[in-house]
């Protein structure tokens, strides 16, 4: 039985989830969740037993100095809450972990019993692949759910994927079966350069999400942190003729492929998102987020022992160099 005294009844409450690992190319995902929880101040209110679901020979605990005492961090699943203020606020509930080594369906189900209890009626989940992308094109971001109806709705494609999967695509699966609606978000990250960070992907993963739940998410540095990260890989990949070429292939593939596309419609998607952010940025609130969730108090219980566990990650004085065009070394995940 899963017990929430410390949670108040949430506002149209919406899940979004993310997990290292395996479904996180470049940490776009889970650093965008991070993001989330950074800038709206979360407060996280339950931590999964780590025992449960992690061989810590894969994921190592790590050790800490607290005040001059010695503590540990296990790896493991958090779940947070944030508000966003405005005319219709509404809360988040933030899902940030690593992906686990076993006992997935009890995984799974642990994250719907929360779901259920908190009376969830989204669940987004968060995820990055390798891609054949040129990073001096915009990321792409596919949206996907198993519900027909839902797809219909929120303009997603039904995904129709076949082969290997991982925790992302296990916990969608999951939602459905349970009666849940759940969409996945997927940016595709240039295997070249796969190193995280990718602000750039995250990023947009960010802004795809604003649109899908209709929230206005403060985006900090990490707009100026995607121009950073795409100039340097652009001096890097200046200096070696052969990625310098591999990368301008991928940019003729891309814009062939997607010449169709560049519609009168998809340009009036652009200019609205470029209004709304715009119209954002100065004056009140009015119905977007605010940093501080809402009225700036805490409302959950203070539990400073949930609260260990990795935070934001820093930002790189400069992006790490590009591996060379090789398909062999890591395979990406599915759509």
């Amino acid at each position: 039985m899963i017990e929430l005294e410390g949670v108040p009844e949430l506002i149209d409450p919406v899940m979004v989830a993310a997990f290292e690992g395996w479904n996180d190319a470049g940490d776009a995902a889970s650093t965008a969740v991070a993001h989330l929880d950074r800038e709206w101040k979360g407060e996280v209110f339950a931590a999964l037993d780590a025992e449960d679901y992690y061989d810590f020979q894969v994921n190592r605990p790590t050790v800490f100095m607290d005040g001059g005492v010695r503590r540990i961090t296990w790896p493991t699943t958090r779940l947070s809450v944030v508000r966003v203020g405005g005319e219709k606020p509404r809360d988040l509930v933030l899902v940030r972990g690593i992906e686990p080594s076993m006992r997935w369906r009890s995984f799974c189900n642990e994250i719907l019993g929360f779901a259920h209890e908190l009376g969830v009626e989204l669940v987004v989940i968060l995820g990055a692949l390798l891609g054949d992308t040129p990073h001096t094109r915009p990321v792409p971001i596919s949206g996907t759910t198993s519900d027909p109806d839902l797809a219909r709705r929120m303009d997603l494609e039904e995904t129709k994927y076949e082969g290997p999967t991982g925790i992302v695509g296990i916990l969608q699966e999951a939602c459905t079966h349970a009666g849940v609606p759940a969409v996945s978000l997927w940016a595709a990250v240039p295997h070249y350069v796969s190193q995280p960070p990718n602000p750039k992907a995250t990023l947009a993963l960010l802004n795809r999400l604003e649109d899908l739940i209709d929230v206005r998410i403060p985006l900090g540095e990490l707009p100026e942190d995607a121009r950073a990260w795409q100039v340097g890989v652009d001096q890097l990949a200046a200096e070696d003729s052969e990625v310098a070429e591999y990368v301008q292939t991928l940019e003729e593939a891309r814009d062939t492929a997607e010449l169709p596309e560049a519609s009168g419609e998809a340009i009036a998607r652009e200019f609205e998102r470029y209004l709304r952010r715009r119209d954002g940025a100065s004056g009140p609130p009015g119905g977007h987020a605010t940093a501080d969730g809402g009225d700036g108090t805490s409302y959950l219980r203070d539990n400073p022992g949930l609260r260990d566990g990795p935070g934001g990650r820093a930002r790189p004085s400069r992006p790490p160099k590009p591996d060379k065009p090789d398909r062999g070394d890591e395979e990406s995940s599915e759509d």
